[in-house]
Formats: C-alpha cells, structure tokens, sequence
C-alpha cells in the first residue's frame, strides 16, 4: 500500500463507519480487512462510528485537526457530501468503501464495490483532486437536482430497502403528480436560457445519480466544468422509451437532452423546492446559484490498470435489456 511514514512522523487514517447503510459483514470481518491491507509500520489505523451527520462531521473535523492523512468512510453518496464537505480545502484524503445504495462516487472512480475489494484497492490508489460543486454554498461531489429527478429522492426515502427497482418505482409514483415550473438558467459564458417546463435538470460534477445510471456520460471529475443535463416534460415519452441509454452511457446522443458545460449556472424558479444533493433532499429557495470549485477535494482514486476494475457500466438493467455497455 502507499503508506509508511511521511516527513518522519506517524501516518494516521481515521475509518469512519456508517452503521445505518449496514456494512454486509460483522465489525471484525471488516476490521481483519482493513487491517489486512492498511496496517503497517509507521501507520496508524482507527475506527470510529458515525452516529448521524453532525456527529460524522464532528468526528472528521476532529481527525483533520489532529492531523489526519487519510479518511477512509464506509457508506453511501450521502456519508461521502457530510464527510467531504469537512474535507474539502483540506489536505486530507477521502477514501470511499462503498455501502450504500446508488453509490454513484465510487462507481464513477471504479472502486469495487465489495468490500474486500474496495479496501484492497484504495490502500494503492492514488492521490487526485477533484473539482467540488457547490449550491447556494453547500458542497456537492456527485450530482444536484432541481427538478422531477430531485423530487424521486421523495418517493425513494419512504421503501423499506433500497437499490434500483425502488428507485424506477419512486420515480413513476412522483411523475404522476409531478407539476413542472419554468427555469431561467444563466451560466459562466453570458448565455441566458429559460425552459417552460423542465422535468430533468441536474448540475453534474461526476458521471451519474448512481445505481450505473449516467445522467452525465461526459463529465470529467478535474477538468474544472461541470455539467448541466435539461430535458423538458413534453420530451418524457421519448426519454422513457430510451431509458436503457442512462444505463449504457448514451443517454447524451439523444438531441431532446440539452447539455452545456459551466463553472457558474444561475438557476432562477417562480416556486421554492427542495433539490437532490448527492442522494440527498434538501430545502432551498427559488433561486439556486450552483459554483465549482476547482480541485477542492484530495480523493483515493484506484489504478485500473492495476486492479483490473474499470468504473462500473454493467448492471443488471443492461444485461436485462441486452445492452452492450460502452
């Protein structure tokens, strides 16, 4: 692993553990893991849990002020915003094991997403920055959503278990009664645009919601732009017909999606409503500024080359549908 001593001192790596997404093995499975590849001379290896989200930013607040190298968190999109959030400006690195439901962050880096796997692979990736979105000032690292893709996020907190047959089953419940409102949009360039009735429109600063869903084939994670995905109500037959491109990366090549690249977006809403931050609902107001910050965040991002693992395109709805991944 890249580990040992740096400059001479102690390396500390703080795990940080989301006991709500359930790790699928005993604690001390997990810790033999962990240990397994981590642990070494010159490293420090501590656990902790994380109880809700101010309890985990508290406790990552805490690891980077007793300076901590590394933190490597066991959960899901949202364990990633509250963790990377405390991180972001930081020298401290956040390494994801993934354990959540969509977990669109590690699929979009091609972290494996057993744990055994992600463990191993993390413990000789790399050390990159990416760029960080934000929302009326709060982090984003996936995606944002303002429209009938944040209200799914609704629909999807209230079924018992979680993975991708939810998810298609909230989105149909909440399209039903879903009441589009007009968008005035400005970005970075001058370019002013207004869509009547949007029924998708996300800021994306990695390639999918999660789930291997891509809303954002094209996005890159340093290139200092993010991306603006819009389709319109009156286009949703079309889009569902073509749903199998959001899982095989094409959804892009369909002309009724409007992307633009930006750094700055202006999001102007005759109604407050709340938007989807990396997998989470949250309230905001009718005017929605969305910024990038440019390589904000120090990420564990593992070598393919190496792991033989490349981000995942593959899932269970391509190989239903008999779709080749691109």
């Amino acid at each position: 692993m890249n580990s040992g001593k740096q400059n001479g001192s102690l390396r500390k790596v703080r795990v940080l553990i989301n006991p709500k997404s359930g790790l699928g093995v005993s604690f001390d499975v997990f810790w033999a893991v962990v240990e397994k590849h981590w642990s070494g001379e010159g490293v420090d290896v501590s656990y902790q849990f994380s109880h809700d989200i101010a309890d985990g930013q508290s406790k990552a607040l805490r690891a980077v002020e007793d300076g901590t190298d590394t933190i490597l968190i066991a959960g899901g999109d949202g364990m990633v915003n509250s963790i990377g959030s405390v991180l972001t400006g930081t020298g401290t690195a956040l390494g994801v094991i993934p354990t959540g439901s969509g977990n669109g962050f590690a699929r979009h880096f091609g972290i494996p997403l057993d744990i055994p796997g992600a463990v191993k692979a993390l413990a000789g990736a790399n050390r990159c920055q990416i760029d960080v979105g934000t929302a009326n000032g709060r982090p984003f690292f996936v995606t944002c959503s303002m429209a009938w893709d944040a209200a799914i996020v609704r629909s999807f907190e209230t079924f018992p278990v979680r993975g991708i047959l939810p998810y298609v089953f909230a989105g149909a419940a909440e399209l039903i009664g879903y009441v589009a409102q007009p968008f005035e949009v400005s970005l970075d360039d001058g370019e002013t645009l207004t869509f009547p009735d949007p029924i998708i429109f996300t800021a994306a600063n990695l390639t999918q919601y999660g789930g291997g869903a891509r809303i954002a084939p094209q996005a890159l994670p340093d290139d200092g732009y993010m991306e603006m995905v819009v389709a319109l109500r009156q286009d949703m037959p079309l889009l569902l017909a073509n749903v199998g491109r959001l899982f095989n990366g094409t959804i892009d090549q369909i002309p009724q999606m409007l992307t633009r690249r930006f750094k700055r977006m202006d999001v102007r809403r005759k109604l407050a409503a709340p938007i989807q931050m990396d997998g989470e609902l949250v309230e905001a107001g009718p005017n929605v500024e969305i910024r990038l910050l440019p390589k904000a965040l120090t990420v564990l991002v593992p070598d393919a080359t190496t792991t033989g693992n490349k981000p995942a395109r593959d899932t269970w709805f391509t190989r239903g549908l008999g779709l080749t991944p691109s």
